[in-house]
């Protein structure tokens, strides 16, 4: 039989990777007395879309780490999952919504809309999990997660609570990004910049027991865009 003079992953990569999968090294022992153990919880993908080569650069790091230990005699796992990211993902199931179909949430109905987001979670969150499985990530896959299960929720919110007990956390004004077409908030990362000279206007809101003052700035603070 000739030797190929070109390696094609996809004769050889998918039947290794279900063996490794397969024999169980992925998922760490239960810990004898006094044994170590190490973990790492994986950054969660957003479910807004697929990886990139940021993703592959960061998770394969962790992997190499991750397998370093268990060959140093760690008790080791590796846990991945998916991230809802609300805000972005919903603003980009929205859009493709209205490029495809010219319509909103709104149109659509609470309950309509929630269903197209678990519909986009559940085809690009299973997605996301199958490119870290053909990447050869050595995670423990019986122990996938995502961020919106309730023990997560639940331990999210456990979180803020004791960070918040320590004043680490407080509320406060803060700017939002408002789509004036769908209406709704979104996130840092769904914003296109654009430096123009503009006016800068005040808008006074009135506050139930304060006083409204006039807005003072100087001259040379004076901002020439925004």
């Amino acid at each position: 039989m000739e030797l190929s003079t070109r390696y094609t992953p996809q004769d050889f990569e998918k039947s290794i990777y279900e063996q490794w999968n397969a024999s169980g090294g992925f998922q760490p022992r239960a810990p004898e007395h006094g044994e170590q153990t190490f973990t790492i919880m994986i950054p969660p993908p957003n479910v807004t879309g697929v990886l990139h080569m940021g993703h592959a650069l960061n998770n394969t790091i962790q992997d190499i780490v991750i397998r370093h230990r268990r060959m140093c005699g760690f008790s080791a796992l590796w846990v991945p999952g998916t991230d809802h990211a609300g805000i972005a993902t919903q603003a980009v199931v929205e859009r493709k919504l209205f490029e495809e179909e010219k319509k909103t949430r709104n149109d659509l109905g609470r309950e309509a809309f929630l269903a197209r987001v678990w519909a986009w979670k559940e085809k690009h969150g299973d997605y996301i999990l199958e490119q870290f499985r053909r990447m050869g990530f050595s995670c423990d896959w019986s122990r996938t997660r995502f961020t919106m299960e309730p023990d997560l929720s639940h331990a999210v919110r456990e979180a803020f609570v004791r960070l918040w007990e320590k004043g680490l956390v407080y509320r406060g004004p803060r700017l939002v990004n408002w789509d004036c077409v769908l209406e709704t908030a979104v996130g840092d990362d769904e914003i296109e910049y654009v430096q123009r000279k503009d006016k800068l206007y005040w808008i006074r809101y009135p506050v139930k027991g304060r006083t409204i003052a006039e807005p003072t700035m100087s001259r040379a603070s004076s901002p020439t865009s925004s």
